[in-house]
């Protein structure tokens, strides 16, 4: 495929991201847009492709060469297209003019008497492209007014999971047959619902911190913040389409939380080829504790390393309100994988030395994190492993989750700013 043809396909992918996310125009993306969606993908399609590659495809970076074949794959495979090939053959056409040859038009003989024929037949073809034209000429819409919108929610149970939420809206006025109501920035999570209802409920899976929008030809014309709490500590097995839940009770073994094999295949998940996920959730309101001014301590291990899971994959997310912060641990050969996050500073293993998340999990792992005064110092094993020296948002911390590949178990956690203080030492 030459440059140019590939460059329009790549085009159309931008649009139907835009679409698919629910974000619109991409040139207004941010940097943690990116982010979060090089976790996306990898989270639905198991391939990563870094946010630097993603921002270097749609034209935020510098980058002579087009993508290889892999990243393009991987890229409308979230999109739910079989792979670029059928994705590309849907928005190019197959041949080019010229490029066969076309049949001789045999010529016509004049003749008098075939000229009113032949004017019957011009004034009817005439008639038919007024009426076709005329057909699909659009009309242009009224503009949307966003005061002529309202969009309010309510969940069923206070805290705890799954949760349902009833969503109230007034979308009446809108200029076209029927509105959109998305529980989150993931364009997966997207209902069209007609602009003459007035409610609509959605079930949450996860807790987490949530932007709910209504969107209305394609425009987020409302928004709102939403927390749904996890009820104290939540034990999740990520499943598709919906986790598996444990009770605190099933997950905590010699002062610990932590989920055992047995416990997983109790409830006939795999462990082996592909290890699922363990996530340890705790999402309410802390107090008025920030990102950029607390102490965070824990000890973890990844308890699972056979098979496919020999990497060991783990993370400790903080999350905030419209962020978040993640601190990645794996075996010590597995560090190019991973990546780190705080708050609005990143840093990528493709591309930087992060060997000192490389930790052995054959023990208990000690991690603590100070952010305080613009700079925040992350240790691990009682050893100062990483300084961010810039770039810490400051949002309100809303929650605690482990993940990790295959399971682990956590010792305790502590929270504090020193006048917040959480501990759980389970």
């Amino acid at each position: 495929m030459d440059m140019p043809a590939q460059e329009l396909l790549i085009t159309e992918l931008i649009k139907q991201y835009e679409t698919f996310t629910g974000w619109g125009d991409s040139s207004n993306w941010k940097n943690q847009d990116f982010i979060n969606l090089s976790e996306k993908i990898r989270e639905k399609t198991g391939a990563s492709i870094s946010h630097v590659t993603l921002k270097r495809i749609w034209g935020k970076v510098k980058y002579d060469s087009l993508p290889n074949t892999y990243t393009m794959d991987t890229l409308v495979q979230f999109l739910d297209y079989e792979n670029f090939r059928v994705f590309s053959m849907q928005f190019v056409p197959v041949g080019k003019p010229g490029e066969q040859d076309l049949p001789k038009a045999k010529p016509v003989k004049k003749s008098f008497r075939s000229m009113p024929y032949a004017l019957g037949i011009l004034t009817l073809v005439g008639i038919l492209l007024v009426v076709i034209i005329a057909s699909r000429t659009e009309h242009p819409k009224p503009p949307i007014i966003l005061k002529d919108y309202t969009f309010s929610s309510k969940k069923v149970i206070t805290s705890g999971l799954p949760n349902s939420v009833v969503f109230d809206f007034d979308a009446s006025k809108s200029p076209y047959d029927s509105v959109a109501i998305q529980q989150s920035w993931d364009g997966h999570l997207r209902v069209n619902v007609s602009k003459n209802d007035r409610q609509h409920t959605s079930i949450y899976y996860f807790p987490d911190f949530y932007y709910a929008k209504l969107i209305v030809g394609g425009k987020i014309v409302k928004q709102h913040e939403l927390l749904v709490e996890s009820n104290g500590w939540l034990p999740i097995v990520e499943k598709q389409p919906v986790p598996v839940y444990y009770e605190k009770k099933d997950a905590m073994a010699d002062g610990k939380l932590s989920l055992s094999p047995e416990k997983i295949k109790e409830r006939n998940i795999a462990m082996q080829p592909t290890p699922p996920y363990v996530v340890y959730t705790n999402v309410t309101d802390f107090g008025e504790i920030y990102s950029n001014d607390f102490t965070f301590e824990t000890s973890v291990k990844n308890n699972y390393n056979e098979g496919a899971a020999a990497c060991r994959l783990s993370t400790i997310y903080i999350l905030c309100k419209g962020t978040a912060i993640w601190i990645p641990l794996s075996a010590k050969g597995c560090v190019s994988d991973i990546d780190m996050y705080f708050a609005g500073y990143e840093v990528s293993g493709k591309k930087n030395d992060l060997s000192a998340f490389g930790v052995d999990f054959e023990k208990d792992v000690p991690l603590k994190i100070v952010s305080h005064g613009g700079k925040a110092q992350i240790f691990i094993d009682n050893k100062l492993v990483y300084t961010v020296i810039k770039g810490i948002s400051r949002a309100k911390i809303i929650g605690i989750v482990f993940r990790f590949q295959g399971t682990g178990s956590v010792d305790y956690v502590r929270l504090t700013n020193g006048k917040v203080n959480y501990d759980d030492e389970f």
